[in-house]
């Protein structure tokens, strides 16, 4: 199996809060959708964020919908300057997400903070330069 990511796909509970969030809050290119799932295109389009409703998920997996608090993913943006840290954070507010982290100086060494899309997921907004950041592009 070759190391990759097709598709990550979140649970969301209220699917057009969601597409709102992404789409025009965020900017994010909408790939394809239907009535009941979007997706977003990641990066160099290698990859896709998809959001769908969180019990038909749940259901497609076969477990059960209940679940809240951390859920032991989070899912990261990486950029070049501080600065620029700051600044993703305060578009993602200005889109929607409340701040779960302020930025600040990583034990790592980096520089990064957190922010919670409308449904609680944890997106860390980070600056290293051993990543690859979709804005190098």
């Amino acid at each position: 199996m070759k190391p990759a990511v097709s598709v990550i796909t979140l649970g969301v509970k209220d699917l057009a809060r969601a597409k709102r969030f992404y789409a025009e809050g965020l900017g994010w290119p909408i790939r394809v959708e239907d009535y009941n799932w979007v997706v977003f295109t990641l990066g160099g389009g290698d990859s896709v964020l998809a959001l769908y409703p969180w019990d038909e998920l749940a259901a497609d997996a076969g477990v059960p919908p209940e679940g809240s608090g951390f859920r032991g993913v989070t899912l990261a943006y990486v950029v070049r300057t501080d600065e620029r840290v700051d600044e993703v954070l305060a578009e993602a507010v200005a889109a929607g997400a409340e701040i779960a982290r302020p930025a600040r100086k990583a034990d790592w060494g980096g520089y990064s903070g957190y922010f919670a899309d409308p449904d609680g997921y944890l997106w860390e907004v980070a600056r290293a330069q051993e990543l690859p950041s979709p804005e190098d592009e």
